[in-house]
């Protein structure tokens, strides 16, 4: 990796004066220890007279740019938190959206947050399924979307009321109108002052068995969420700062809305789906100086040859990473070609990002590798019996909570699983940790597959494979992928009566994806006489995911 400037503060000596109090109070100029996510993130900065600056530059469908200042974003969320607050809203509800990266959006969390709800994202590549689960789940009271996702609330086994950007329409005549909302009288109240531990977001991850677990995101998370955009991502007050993930999604929500706005910045918004040409020529047209995306993006990007010489005409002064490794040649094509240095940075729906190579700090940077745990964390290496390692054998990452004053996981909302050991959360990746006190990705101790940077659950996707009435047994894996880092395949085993053919694949993998996701559907289909069992009747995936590599590797 190209050497860093030496007048970068050093890691070791930062960590002797640094202090998560004194980022707690940085974000809240209340000081009366208790927080409120739209404070945090829009009203101190009004306070502190800084109304008249950009929270966010949307770039629509049609290319057509709109902004929204800080005392815009204050203006229209206090109109939006009133109509909340009449239609009973309080504080600790959940509240969902399902829109696009639009100014709608921006608007929706913080006036959630504004009345001291808490806000709940869907993906807009969620099907019913999806969907479903989610709002009943968290027993939602209020889903915001607009005319194009409002199809996939329909047929639901309960469904909240409905705001709709686009008002009503004769199929949904009871939806109530996003116009109408934004004209409602402001609210009036101060937004309240809650506890640090009181939720802000209503996160879903997938895991292995059963269905997603819920992550209650709790207001003392905004510490770590500035700690993570200052120190890895570098964000200054004048970056044009553009992250690429869907907000529908952890890093997307806590890092292009949520980090920026802690920090005053302003972020942007592509709404047209990734296409490299679209990303260069947004890039060009905003004069983008800070960047971050999912290693599948700059696969793509790299892959095209239009950003070859991209660094004479781009802006960008750092780039950061984060979803699986980055590779060498990534690496190295990236500074060559985009003109700066990417940084690869390692977190979780649960933790936020934790371990990181930090822009801003001077520590080992090894290409691969993740780097060292964000200030305010300790994170350290246990073997089965979750006793610390020591460098350079392979355990379970494992943060050590007593000793990261910025850890804010306190479990999974509804229990669903007991992550803690012995004072630790563990994070489920076997990691090692070099001499140098740097942290390397060994691999994973489940079966969670990550494609173009989403972490899938293959349960989910069996699930939903197996509601097709041909199917008999199924097992999900991913498999290697030049582009998207893993593609999810499924191994089926059909009924008596059901033959094998390219039509029941294709038939079989268009439902996955209408009902569960765009994302998390098989894009490889392999029908099998039987699937690798254990005496007892387990599924054997690592002896499917070993084949899934050995033909992927032939097809090359």
């Amino acid at each position: 990796m190209t050497e860093i400037s030496a007048s970068l503060p050093e890691y070791s000596e930062y960590l002797k004066r640094f202090s998560t109090d004194q980022m707690i109070a940085r974000l809240d100029d209340r000081q009366d220890g208790k927080l409120n996510a739209f404070e945090a993130c829009c009203g101190r900065h009004i306070r502190e007279g800084r109304g008249d600056v950009l929270a966010l530059v949307h770039e629509d469908t049609q290319g057509v740019t709109h902004t929204l200042t800080y005392a815009e974003l204050d203006q229209q969320s206090s109109h939006l938190a009133g109509w909340l607050l009449a239609q009973g809203l309080k504080e600790g509800d959940r509240v969902a959206c399902m829109l696009p990266r639009s100014a709608a959006l921006l608007v929706a969390v913080l006036a959630t947050w504004r009345i001291g709800a808490v806000y709940q994202p869907l993906f807009t590549a969620f099907g019913p399924d999806a969907v479903d689960y989610r709002l009943g789940r968290a027993d939602t009271k209020l889903v915001i979307t607009d005319h194009a996702n409002r199809f996939k609330f329909d047929g639901l086994s309960q469904c909240p009321p409905m705001l709709a950007v686009g008002g009503a329409t004769p199929e949904h005549a009871d939806d109530q109108d996003w116009q109408a909302a934004l004209a409602h009288a402001s609210m009036t109240s101060e937004p309240p002052r809650l506890e640090p531990g009181q939720p802000f977001l209503q996160m879903f991850t997938s895991g292995t068995v059963g269905k997603p677990k819920g992550v209650a995101v709790p207001l003392s998370a905004m510490t770590a969420f500035a700690l993570y955009m200052e120190l890895a991502i570098d964000l200054r007050s004048d970056d044009r700062f553009w992250n690429m993930a869907d907000p529908g999604w952890a890093y997307g929500l806590y890092y292009a809305i949520a980090g920026p706005l802690l920090l005053g910045v302003t972020t942007h918004f592509c709404e047209a789906g990734f296409s490299a040409e679209g990303a260069l020529d947004f890039m060009k047209r905003h004069r983008i100086t800070n960047f971050a995306a999912a290693p599948t993006a700059y696969r793509l990007m790299k892959a095209s040859g239009l950003f070859d010489d991209a660094h004479q005409t781009l802006e960008l002064r750092a780039a950061s990473s984060a979803g699986e490794p980055l590779n060498t040649e990534v690496v190295t094509w990236v500074e060559r070609s985009l003109g700066c240095l990417v940084m690869d940075h390692y977190g979780q729906t649960e933790t936020g990002m934790t371990c990181n190579n930090h822009h801003t700090l001077e520590h080992p940077k090894h290409v691969g590798g993740m780097g060292v745990p964000l200030p305010g964390y300790r994170l350290a290496i246990l073997d089965a019996e979750y006793n610390e390692l020591p460098p350079g054998e392979p355990g379970v990452l494992a943060v050590d909570i007593a000793k990261s004053p910025a850890h804010f996981f306190q479990g999974y909302t509804w229990q669903e699983k007991d992550p803690f050991v012995k004072g630790y959360y563990l994070t489920g990746d076997v990691v090692i940790r070099n001499q140098d006190g740097s942290f390397q990705f060994a691999g994973r101790d489940d079966d969670i597959i990550t494609t173009a940077g989403y972490r899938v659950g293959p349960t989910d996707v069996e699930n939903s494979v197996m509601t097709h009435p041909a199917v008999a047994e199924s097992a999900a894996v991913g498999q290697p992928d030049d582009i998207r880092g893993e593609v999810i395949k499924s191994y089926i085993v059909l009924r008596d009566g059901y033959e094998a053919s390219d039509a029941l694949a294709d038939e079989i993998r268009q439902q996955v994806r209408e009902r569960l996701s765009t994302h998390a559907f098989p894009r490889v289909i392999e029908f099998v006489e039987e699937l690798p069992k254990t005496p007892s009747g387990k599924i054997q995936r690592f002896k499917l995911r070993a084949q899934a590599a050995e033909q992927a590797s032939h097809n090359k």
